[in-house]
């Protein structure tokens, strides 16, 4: 019964007002900062010579873990890190951009696992998201939603940042709250998203403070940054130019000296052979190793461009004389990335369509590295340097992929400069962070019974170092490559995709006495070894991982079996009043057949671009120009273009592109006009998955740009009725299962 009465009257009435819920008094706000595909030894305080002041700074005055874990993925990390639950368990295997039919494999956090947002709110902070999300399934994000797996949907109150799991640093997709927005400037004009995030966080933060000062606040700073593409300003690359012409084995030497230095790995702790695939620096052509160093350049640029940026943020919190009560966490999602390639690349798209950009493509593009024009990333010696002293990347269950920096600052909880090196998880970060506001995950929320947290409050490490880890087991998987740690021990398999499992070689460490995974004992103790197997095959049934899937997630995205996918289509009508359509819900042109008609008002002298999908990585844009209609697709740094070969006149028309599929990846393009045709027909080669990371706008070519062949932007002039776009069945197996 409410408290209360109500009478005839307010003088016979007793009135009563609901208590909104209140946190424990003194509870901290709370700031998490997750970086991306930031190797083990990559800031500066775990023994990098890269410019990392602030997180140092972070280090020095709380605690560094040395034995901390996460996925060897982002999507997988993010959603273990809000929920304190394992992967698998919540539905996040592998990425948001795809669905497999299997209940660990959704591509969405189940709502059966509260995240850190969600419980916080409901004890009354305020919450707030800045940056990646990578969260909601991808044909989940266009202006029809759903949008109960954006950051609202999940706990947030505000956000402000990008839905997919990379962005262009000075040309993102951004959205804001539930719709997207365009960025407040443009690169000519210094935009920068890691600016642009750390001022909103700001601006955040003082809003808050200004008419809340008592309440707590949940900032949940996810920054593009190091994932590739690695893009940073003119002033902060110049600073690293030449750092690096000493190459990868010399640099993870000094990296690996100045760990040991640091106590960040026991004194001892070998090096890491050279990874599969990775050359000795000195035996690189001349040319190979200016691309690389480039590369290895534009990284560091960007991280030390992130850290000045919190520095802002950090400094801010003095300002407001709240820093003192604030808990902040710093962590990467997972370890440095393979996905540069042997070579390095200048193109992030490649790597998800199975190719490899020519040593050529890079080199003509040296001056380009670090800005907008480059989606760049680095080669796989520089990511091993990123890892040292370890095995293996990002995707890989070896350390290389799963032990991370983490650096909790907490003045007054956390000892100033420690180091802590119990076995921990990112499933026990959501669990710290209750243990410390006083908050606890329900057993039902909003009529769901939840999943229990399979994470433990490292809470306890804070003021006892030499405590022995709370944690005795953690199971890993990422695209069949399996690992199992246990009271010390660690058995590990890596898989070649393709092959059977029933193959896989399965190493054994102590790491008590093997920091880097270098002493494999599966020989000299196969008893330890065949128990540890035993016991991952038990937790991967026990966590929902099953089945075992090595295909990556373009070949899997590419198969949109819900009924609710709008990718299931083969017919689309759009209209010129729409917002940009994002990548994973853009129509699917891939390695098939398809044709684009634009229903158009023209006078004399319009001109400008009716449809334009994708980045400078890929896309294809369908445009007027001199009086004649033009047609671009580029993948893969290829460029290919359709001229008309007639004016339009003014007055309503119908121009069109028409592709079609004459093999694989392989076609001819011609335009017509009118129903009648208006150039030659152009031989291409196609994309395989994905030809952009930027999706489909009508009118323009916003954002980072499809073709340099007009200005920038380039708005049609011209009335835009409606385009219509048909996809035929003739693509290849990936293809057709999509609308099966």
């Amino acid at each position: 019964m409410t408290p209360g009465h109500v009478g005839r009257t307010y003088r016979d009435s007793t009135p009563w007002w609901p208590q909104p819920p209140t946190p424990r008094e003194g509870a901290p706000d709370v700031i998490v900062i997750v970086l991306d595909d930031v190797g083990f030894g990559s800031l500066g305080c775990y023994g990098s010579e890269i410019a990392t002041p602030t997180m140092d700074a972070l280090a020095a005055s709380g605690v560094r873990y040395t034995n901390f874990h996460v996925t060897p993925l982002c999507s997988p990390t993010r959603a273990s890190l809000l929920t304190g639950r394992n992967h698998h368990a919540v539905g996040m295997s592998l990425l948001s951009n795809a669905d497999s039919g299997f209940p660990g494999k959704r591509g969405t956090v189940t709502h059966r696992a509260a995240t850190l947002a969600e419980v916080l709110r409901d004890t009354g902070y305020n919450t707030y998201a800045f940056g990646k999300w990578h969260l909601a399934p991808m044909d989940q994000t266009s202006a029809i939603g759903p949008y109960d797996q954006w950051p609202l949907g999940r706990g947030f109150d505000r956000y402000y940042g990008f839905l997919e799991g990379i962005s262009d640093q000075y040309h993102p997709e951004l959205v804001q709250d539930n719709h997207r927005v365009e960025p407040p400037r443009t690169p000519e004009e210094g935009y920068h998203l890691t600016e642009d995030l750390v001022d909103r966080a700001i601006a955040c933060v003082s809003d808050h403070k200004s008419v809340g000062p008592d309440k707590p606040y949940l900032l949940y700073l996810a920054m593009g940054a190091g994932h590739a593409p690695h893009q940073a300003p003119e002033e902060y690359l110049r600073r690293y130019r030449g750092r690096y012409d000493e190459g990868w084995d010399v640099i993870r030497q000094r990296r690996h000296a100045r760990q040991i230095e640091l106590g960040v790995i026991p004194p001892g702790t070998a090096l890491a052979p050279r990874n599969d695939g990775v050359r000795p620096w000195d035996e690189l052509p001349g040319d190979e190793r200016r691309v690389a160093a480039r590369l290895q350049e534009a990284f560091a640029a960007m991280m030390e461009h992130t850290d000045a940026h919190l520095a802002r943020l950090l400094a801010h919190l003095d300002r407001l004389g709240t820093r003192e009560n604030t808990l902040v966490v710093l962590l990467s999602d997972n370890g440095a990335s393979q996905e540069g390639g042997p070579l390095g690349n200048t193109n992030s798209i490649a790597y998800e369509n199975g190719a490899e950009v020519p040593h050529a493509d890079n080199l003509a593009r040296l001056d380009e590295i670090g800005g907008p024009r480059c989606h760049g990333n680095y080669p796989w010696g520089w990511a091993q340097a990123g890892n040292t002293p370890l095995k293996r990347y990002k995707q890989n269950t070896h350390a290389g992929g799963v032990r991370a920096p983490l650096i909790v600052s907490w003045p007054g909880h956390t000892p100033p400069g420690g180091v802590r090196g119990q076995f921990h998880h990112v499933i026990d970060v959501t669990p710290t962070i209750l243990d410390a506001v006083g908050a606890e995950m329900p057993a039902t929320r909003q009529g769901l019974a939840q999943l229990p947290v399979h994470g433990v409050s490292m809470r306890y490490t804070f003021d006892a170092p030499a405590a022995p880890t709370r944690r005795t087991t953690q199971y890993f998987e990422m695209y069949g490559h399996r690992a199992i740690w246990h009271e010390g021990w660690k058995a590990v398999a890596y898989h070649e995709r393709g092959t059977s499992y029933d193959d896989d070689r399965w190493e054994l460490y102590h790491l008590d006495d093997d920091f880097s995974e270098c002493h494999d004992l599966a020989a000299e103790r196969p008893d330890v070894l065949h128990e540890l197997i035993g016991r991952w095959w038990s937790e991967a049934d026990r966590y929902d991982v099953f089945p075992l899937d090595d295909r990556n997630f373009a070949e899997r995205a590419a198969r949109y079996h819900s009924a609710a996918s709008p990718r299931r289509r083969r017919s689309f009508v759009l209209y010129p009043e729409l917002s940009r359509i994002p990548g994973g819900v853009t129509p699917l042109i891939y390695d098939r057949s398809y044709r684009i008609d634009a229903e158009v008002r023209l006078r004399a002298g319009d001109e400008g671009v009716l449809l334009s999908q994708g980045d400078v990585n890929g896309g294809h844009v369908l445009y007027l120009a001199g009086g004649r209609l033009h047609y671009e697709y580029h993948h893969h740094g290829t460029r290919y273009r359709v001229h008309g070969d007639r004016d339009v006149p003014p007055g309503e028309h119908t121009l069109s592109v028409v592709l079609t599929r004459t093999g694989p990846c392989q076609g001819v393009a011609s335009l017509a006009v009118d129903g009648r045709p208006a150039s030659a027909k152009e031989p291409l080669t196609t994309a395989r998955y994905l030809i952009g990371w930027q999706g489909l706008v009508l009118g323009r070519d916003a954002l980072s740009p499809v073709s340099w062949d007009y200005p920038r932007g380039f708005a049609f002039t011209g009335v835009i009725d409606r385009v219509r776009i048909e996809l035929d069945d003739d693509g290849p197996e990936t293809v057709h299962e999509t609308f099966d």
